[in-house]
């Protein structure tokens, strides 16, 4: 959503990035082409100009002009204009589970906001946490709305409320009370009626519903995807509504990204989730700071921790850990990696997360590598016969013939996926050499010896390291997950304690 503003912004710092002092006229010329990229990503005309009079004010300063580095200072600048105008520093806001069950979440929004598939993620993410969860479809109007949220909640794992024909939805709402009072539910979620514009009787029949269940967090699902026109949708449903927080869906899709950057600031609620796929667990915890960094092309790394954790199969994972320590790596491995990598968001989302990757963005395109290129190579590889996948070195022309018909490729391609096949298994067999202790020196670079080699993962990642303030960020997250840092399969885990951030 944000590709265009970080390629422009990304753009302009370049440009400074070669100057030593900033005169008053080079910091005029930044603001007006900072001002025109926000422009141009549709963020709205009174929060771009709020966000240029601060950021030329503090960029005017002693301390930017007199610099060592003044266009890092300048960076910085714009950088925490962003966090302010996403809704500042902090930890981010995340929903108020009410002590005394159930707690009530209201979803509102517009027709085709994606205000039901929203539900059923929320109940999905809640249901991970080990609540409770009742989904009821108070969706009267839409046909089959309710049998959507029915199958959303099967999938969520989810309770669903029993479906009444010709029941209103005030009385819906409080049946829905009713049982989940009586069931021991943590959470309720109810799922109301959008309409294709806003009307007296949507509004009216909203607010009823919101006084019957009285609930502690009202979101307003938008799309991020419409523009200014999701920033008038908040203003009206916040005159109506007790509003609590926003949710923006399709924040994987083309548009410019100017919604999420105005709602917070014109409507004073805080954006809590970004849904970032259709699939029912697309949906991310909005971090202000975290989308700041992506917009500058600092990536997200806690974000690709936080795939991790939750997509790799970590038995698998230690298996694996120990073929390659013993300098094993077959066909079949080779799949399970690339079908990893594509449960985790593909290549483009996951190099998305990485800092500096953008900078190399014109090399990744060259080299034709794509999700689709994966998704042949797992073809080719599905081709193969089980013998084969284990001793590729037995596949003769023959034999590489049929799998190329057999995935619909030609020869050349089964060629190079067997090249990089045997690039691997080479690398992992330099590393595994005097009993697995290369393995420890990698882990050693990557923080294994009680500190990260900064430069060495620059060099990896072909851009910067990330800052220390990231670095520190990363430990926070990993520290609060569940069972605390996670362990490194093969190396034998990580002492107590232990802060593989630290420089």
């Amino acid at each position: 959503m944000f590709d265009a503003l970080t390629d422009r912004l990304t753009g302009v710092f370049d440009r400074l990035s070669g100057r030593g002092v900033l005169s008053e006229k080079d910091v005029d010329e930044v603001m007006r082409e900072i001002r025109v990229a926000l422009l141009e990503a549709d963020v709205a005309l009174p929060v771009v100009r709020d966000f240029i009079a601060k950021a030329k004010e503090a960029a005017t300063g002693e301390a930017v002009i007199r610099s060592v580095r003044p266009a890092d200072q300048v960076v910085k600048i714009t950088y925490d204009g962003l966090v302010e105008m996403l809704g500042g520093e902090g930890e981010a806001e995340g929903l108020n589970l009410s002590l005394n069950p159930p707690t009530v979440i209201l979803m509102a929004g517009l027709q085709g906001s994606g205000k039901t598939t929203t539900a059923g993620k929320l109940a999905l993410r809640l249901v991970r946490e080990r609540k409770k969860v009742l989904l009821a479809s108070l969706d009267t109007r839409r046909p089959a709305a309710m049998e959507q949220l029915g199958m959303l909640a099967e999938q969520a794992g989810a309770s669903f409320l029993p479906i009444v024909a010709g029941q209103a939805a005030p009385d819906i709402a409080r049946r829905a009370m009713q049982s989940a009072r009586l069931q021991g539910f943590d959470i309720l979620i109810l799922d109301t009626a959008g309409r294709t514009t806003i009307d007296e009787a949507m509004m009216s029949e909203a607010a009823e519903i919101a006084k019957i269940s009285n609930p502690s967090e009202t979101l307003l699902v938008a799309d991020a995807l419409t523009g200014q026109d999701a920033v008038r949708t908040a203003k009206a449903f916040h005159e109506r509504l007790p509003l609590t927080g926003l949710v923006l869906t399709r924040a994987d899709g083309d548009g410019r990204g100017g919604a999420a950057l105005s709602m917070r600031a014109v409507t004073g609620l805080p954006i809590k989730f970004l849904g970032v796929s259709e699939k029912i667990d697309g949906l991310d915890v909005f971090d202000a700071q975290r989308i700041a960094g992506r917009i500058l092309g600092r990536g997200d790394v806690v974000a690709l921790v936080e795939k991790a954790a939750q997509e790799l199969d970590m038995a698998k994972a230690e298996a694996t850990a120990k073929k390659l320590a013993k300098g094993q790596f077959d066909l079949d491995m080779m799949a399970d990696q690339l079908a990893q990598m594509k449960r985790m968001g593909g290549m483009e989302g996951m190099m998305g997360l990485l800092p500096g990757v953008r900078n190399m963005k014109k090399q990744i395109a060259e080299s034709g590598l794509t999700d689709k290129t994966f998704d042949r190579q797992v073809a080719i590889i599905s081709s193969m016969t089980k013998q084969e996948r284990k001793k590729p070195d037995i596949l003769a022309a023959s034999r590489k013939r049929r799998i190329a018909a057999g995935s619909g490729v030609d020869v050349a391609e089964v060629n190079r996926l067997l090249k990089q096949h045997r690039q691997m298994a080479d690398a992992f067999k330099s590393l595994s050499k005097n009993g697995g202790k290369g393995f420890g020196q990698m882990a050693k670079m990557l923080g294994g010896g009680g500190g990260m080699d900064m430069a060495k993962i620059a060099q990896m990642t072909g851009g910067q390291a990330p800052t220390p303030e990231q670095m520190e960020e990363m430990a926070a997250k990993l520290k609060s997950m569940p069972g605390g840092l996670p362990k490194l399969p093969g190396l034998g885990g990580l002492p107590p304690g232990f802060n593989p951030f630290k420089k």
